[in-house]
């Protein structure tokens, strides 16, 4: 546990990622952690966002949707082409929400990765 807080202290103090969090009086009902990234054929800077997360409580009540309007903010302060993310195949509610906002399902691509 101890080394994840270090690891994302670390990220923040490197600016290495970009959190943005709602909460609501004390208690945090989600966050969205992007990560920057660069574009070689539009030469421009790009955004992953590799982390979306509301509370199960909480769901429902556009929190998904103000912390990607956060992160779409972030992309055009910053001059960036794009936000790209991944979600798995079966998480229908997630992919509602991306697509109600205007994200396209890459139908072109594959992903692949390997696990080290």
């Amino acid at each position: 546990m101890e080394a994840a807080a270090v690891y994302k202290k670390e990220r923040l103090e490197k600016k290495d990622s970009v959190i943005y969090v709602v909460k609501k009086e004390e208690k945090y009902l989600g966050f969205t952690q992007l990560y920057p990234t660069f574009s070689s054929i539009s030469m421009k800077r790009a955004w992953i966002l590799n982390d979306l997360y509301v509370d199960a409580e909480a769901r429902k009540q556009g929190i998904g949707e103000k912390l990607i309007d956060k992160a779409k903010e972030l992309a055009a302060e910053t001059g960036a082409v794009s936000i790209s993310l991944s979600t798995a195949p079966d998480n229908f509610s997630a992919q509602r929400i991306y697509e109600k906002i205007g994200f396209k399902r890459d139908e072109q691509f594959y992903h692949y990765e390997l696990s080290i």
